[in-house]
Parts: C-alpha cells; structure tokens; sequence
C-alpha cells in the first residue's frame, strides 16, 4: 500500500473506494499508510443492496436485470464513487465471497473496477479460497493492478 500511496501522491492523484464484498478492508488497509489522508478521500461500504441503490446510485434497473454481482454493478459502483467524492483513482469490489452460490453465482466469483480519470478498467476474477482469505486476495491483485496503471 505504501507504494501506491507514493505513485498517487507523485501523480497529486487522489482515490476513493467503494465497497461490498470486501467490507471496506481496502480503505483499511490504505488506513495503515501514514500520511495517506494526503490521497485517500475516503470509501463507502456498500454491503446491502438499499446502500448500493440509495446511497451510492446504483441503478435499480442494475441490480433487477443483472444482480449486484457483476461488471455493471461494479462499473456503477466506481463511477458513483468517482463522482461523490470528486477523485482521480476510483476502485470498487463486488461479489460473492461464499461459503454458497448467490444469484446462481458461485462462491469465489469478483468484480472488481478501476477508473483512473476517464479510463475505465473492468476485472473478473474467480478465487478459490476461504471468504476471508478471498477479499485479502483481491485486494492484493487490485493494489498490483492499481500501481500497473499509474507507474
């Protein structure tokens, strides 16, 4: 974290997340950096869906027609947070951290999306570990993906 901290802060980028399957543990684990108030503005954690819906936009007709474990939800869910909290760096995570299937999903499946600026990047992974375990690793491979991008 404390070398996506020092690209964002050299690139005078700031980030914001929004969160479901992973509860908020990335803008906690971004928490760990001293200084990071510099970068991080701050993150929502949207866990049930009303939250998603009536605080972070996500649309209704979203969740209706594809579930909120999907690339249109995360892609909302970026987006919405994008724009609340008038960042550069937006990161988002949703999906189904198991132990069972969820909206005919299984277990270990993840969407994830970056927005830096106006680019837009969309991720599917699915992750066979314990739910716990699982969110560490998503966190890990978006960090990674994160500092790809602004290197």
């Amino acid at each position: 974290m404390k070398e996506l901290y020092e690209l964002l802060l050299a690139r005078n980028y700031t980030i914001a997340s929004c969160e479901s399957l992973t509860g908020g543990l990335f803008t906690a684990r971004m928490t760990e950096v001293p200084h990071v108030s510099q970068v991080l503005k701050g993150g929502i954690c949207s866990y049930w869906n009303e939250i998603k819906e009536n605080v972070v936009g996500v649309k209704r007709e979203t969740i209706d027609s594809v579930g909120v474990v999907s690339k249109e939800t995360a892609y909302e869910m970026a987006l919405n947070v994008q724009k609340k909290f008038n960042v550069n760096v937006a990161v988002s995570f949703t999906g189904n951290a198991g132990p069972s299937t969820m909206e005919d999903k299984p277990a270990g499946l993840v969407y994830t999306c970056i927005i830096i600026n106006d680019e837009v990047h969309h991720y599917c992974d699915l992750i066979d570990m314990p739910r716990n375990e699982l969110r560490e690793e998503i966190i890990r491979r978006t960090v990674e993906r994160l500092k790809q991008y602004l290197r």
